[in-house]
């Protein structure tokens, strides 16, 4: 089954992730209390929602104990955002991700149960999206619109195989340029080199590229 998401508040932060898990065919709720913003996220979202979410009955109604991931992105109400976050914790959510103003809200949220706190000037709203989506992605650096390189952890059906072997050049359009193991770093391997399950792999390429390789050679 595909996980469900849930965004609440869709500022230029909240609005990217939003965007990019959407893009990627997950089922997103996007959440707001200004009407106009949810309208602009009706076609991109699974579910726009207009909405308080520092009301509990309204939070219930919406069954967000359900969602897998719950990502609190509201903009420069702090209150709005701790209160959110607790109510969360208290309806039994299983993983809150919330985007801190500074580093007394980290302290308040690390306090309060947060799972991971985001600094949106730190990390970018796709590269965040991505390691949402995949246990597999470690980092991620957007080179362009449409390019990136990605630290991917190799997963089983890449055990044992060299570089040679699986060809991802020819078959996903990608290029494996580093690879980490433990302490030890190789960069430009040699086509005979073998990957071990649990390899971090070095990868660039067009983005549509490497999600396919992610999805159908790296993914358990």
């Amino acid at each position: 089954m595909k996980k469900e998401y849930a965004v609440i508040g869709l500022g230029r932060f909240g609005g990217s992730i939003c965007r990019a898990l959407s893009e990627e065919g997950m089922e997103v709720m996007a959440m707001d209390v200004d009407e106009d913003r949810v309208n602009e996220y009706s076609t991109i979202a699974s579910h726009a929602v207009v909405g308080d979410s520092t009301d509990e009955s309204v939070l219930k109604s919406l069954g967000i104990r359900n969602f897998d991931l719950v990502i609190v992105a509201i903009g420069d109400n702090l209150k709005a955002s701790i209160l959110t976050t607790i109510m969360l914790k208290e309806l039994g959510v299983k993983n809150i991700w919330v985007k801190a103003q500074n580093d007394y809200h980290e302290k308040i949220l690390s306090k309060i149960g947060a799972d991971r706190i985001v600094h949106p000037e730190r990390d970018m709203g796709k590269r965040i999206a991505h390691n949402i989506m995949s246990n597999n992605v470690l980092d991620y650096l957007e080179l362009s619109d449409e390019h990136s390189i990605m630290e991917i952890v190799a997963g089983r059906k890449m055990d044992g195989k060299s570089l040679i072997e699986l060809d991802v050049r020819a078959n996903y359009g990608v290029n494996i340029v580093a690879i980490k193991r433990g302490k030890d770093i190789m960069v430009s391997p040699q086509a005979t080199e073998c990957i071990n399950k649990g390899d971090i792999l070095i990868v660039i390429g067009a983005d549509t590229d490497i999600s396919r390789f992610e999805k159908n050679l790296v993914e358990e």
